[in-house]
């Protein structure tokens, strides 16, 4: 009986370590244990005096799901949905080694109030620094594994201790994450500013000038992910197409306005506009002659226009009856009551507040040196979370939307500039149809080739793709325009207005790895196998006897 009973346990205990191997085998990654990916670092800048971001790189820890009770020294993969204020907050309370965000690759498969909840995290994590590393990196099956395995581990804290300990022991799978870079951060001051600029000359001499403008780059929680489709590459695809378009009416001497038309493409404008700022300084205090020195009849600043069925104008001051600016308005408004009525347009008269170090509208930097400007965009609030995240994506274009806002303002400035009469409505004349229509398939182009490479402003003037964009929108303006100049704009090293840092594109490591709760477990069962086989060879001949002993009392 007892050598039996020693066969029986011997067996249990090889048929559990089996199931072990099998449940490890059945659990395993698609490809290998250990995967490398590129995994990109949150935002780290500093604006005047200000630092924003995150201040660390280095990662060596163990993935966690963000629903654990204890985030201490433990990087929490999240995904865009799981990705909140509170969860941030608490991961930094918790004092969390970092936080991995993996990004679906099918952004407009996402909720639209989830898009919402993110992009409010994500413009809140970025108003202050932290010293936890953050990273996004784009999902993938091995990531999304991982993902479900903390997510399934956390599950289980819920369940009875006795589960809890036979899963730790025997199905647990832990991820170590790894980002390991001995070189120190810094700080990065060379960065070029570009700002192109371009004119359609008018008809006479001495002219008002009409001066349209957009800045061209993006930002988000992480630069290299910030490809920004609607803010503003909806400003710049119209602004392009507005040049287009007036580029035929200007070059026929019988259809030229009496205005000059100025077209200008800024950089810098996520940080405080320091494009328009410097090009504004360079016209107005170092040329000698220049378009803004003379009449400026207004400046319209294009900011965000690819969606919604609203239209906002901010300005800096009431604009004065019988003023160049307060017409063009008036115009604006009677083209979308007349053809576009379930359009609505607000004024929203926003002084600029002296003691404040930055800036809300573009306009405000021309508002500055009593340039009379405005903002056209879509959203009504400057601090609105729409202005910067990555996930302003081509799933936030509606492309009939961003069309309708460009046929608005070219009817409106036509309408300004040829004097028509307010007697003729904007549905008995209509500019901009026939050969002078918008081209959907030249906005819809122009905006999947602004898409096509994250334009945030620490990287245009370092990758050769970033820098062929530049050189394209470049191109396009001397297709279009007259007078094309391209001012680079560098910052004064010993008083930077804004400082970049490096490491923001990073490779990261994910290691498959079990708890130690395991190598324990594991070497119990072994020791316990070979204890029972010592066993038996020791006693080889008393089981043998007792052996004999019960066979012959069972023939018997």
């Amino acid at each position: 009986m007892l050598l039996r009973d020693l066969s029986v346990a011997a067996e249990l205990l090889l048929l559990l370590l089996l199931v072990c191997v099998q449940r490890l085998q059945g659990s395993a990654l698609p490809a290998v244990s250990s995967y490398e990916f590129r995994a990109y670092r949150m935002q780290q800048f500093n604006l005047v005096q200000r630092k924003h971001g995150c201040r660390g790189a280095i990662v060596v820890a163990e993935a966690r799901s963000a629903d654990e009770p204890v985030l201490t020294r433990r990087c929490v993969i999240m995904k865009v949905l799981d990705f909140t204020t509170e969860k941030y907050l608490q991961a930094q309370k918790q004092s969390a080694a970092a936080i991995l965000i993996l990004l679906s690759k099918n952004i407009s498969g996402i909720p639209h109030d989830t898009v919402q909840s993110f992009m409010v995290s994500e413009s809140e994590a970025l108003l202050k620094e932290t010293l936890m590393p953050v990273y996004v990196v784009p999902e993938d099956e091995q990531l999304l594994y991982m993902y479900e395995e903390v997510k399934q581990a956390a599950a289980t804290r819920t369940s009875s201790i006795f589960v809890r300990v036979l899963r730790s022991m025997v199905t647990a799978t832990a991820f170590q994450i790894l980002v390991s870079n001995n070189a120190p951060i810094k700080g990065i001051t060379d960065n070029i500013i570009t700002t192109l600029e371009g004119v359609l000359p008018g008809a006479g001499e001495d002219v008002p000038t009409v001066v349209i403008t957009a800045h061209y780059d993006s930002y988000g929680l992480a630069p290299w992910l910030s490809y920004g489709a609607d803010s503003n590459g909806s400003g710049v695809t119209i602004l392009l197409e507005l040049a287009r378009l007036f580029q035929k009416l200007f070059s026929n001497p019988s259809t030229r306005p009496p205005y000059h038309l100025m077209f200008s493409l800024t950089g810098g404008g996520k940080y405080n506009f320091l494009g328009t700022k410097r090009w504004i300084e360079d016209n107005l205090d170092h040329a000698e002659s220049s378009l803004l020195h003379d009449n400026v009849a207004f400046v319209l600043c294009l900011d965000t226009l690819a969606n919604s069925d609203e239209l906002y104008m901010h300005v800096s001051r009431p604009p004065k009856h019988d003023t160049p600016m307060q017409s063009f308005i008036q115009q604006l408004e009677e083209v979308v009551s007349s053809r576009f009525p379930w359009v609505k347009v607000g004024l929203v008269h926003k002084k600029i507040n002296l003691v404040e170090s930055t800036v809300a509208w573009e306009h405000e930097r021309y508002s500055l040196r009593r340039i009379p400007s405005f903002t056209l965009s879509r959203l009504e609030d400057p601090k609105s979370e729409l202005r910067g995240s990555i996930l302003d994506t081509m799933s936030q274009v509606d492309y009939r939307k961003m069309k309708r806002n460009g046929i608005i303002i070219a009817e409106a400035l036509a309408r300004y500039m040829y004097n028509l009469s307010d007697k003729i409505s904007p549905k008995d004349v209509q500019v901009f149809k026939g050969q002078l229509d918008f081209h959907d398939s030249r906005m819809s182009s122009l905006m999947s080739f602004l898409t096509s490479v994250p334009r945030a402003t620490q990287l245009l003037d370092k990758e050769p793709s970033h820098i062929l964009l530049v050189n394209s929108l470049e191109h396009e303006f001397k297709r279009y325009l007259q007078q094309v100049h391209r001012h680079a704009y560098r910052q004064d090293r010993r008083d930077p207005d804004i400082t970049f840092f490096d490491q923001m594109n990073q490779p990261m490591v994910m290691y498959r790895v079990k708890p130690a709760a395991f190598d324990l477990f594991l070497g119990g069962c072994i020791a316990a196998y070979l204890g029972i086989v010592y066993y038996t060879i020791q006693n080889f001949d008393y089981l043998y006897t007792k052996l004999k002993a019960a066979v012959k009392s069972k023939h018997d």
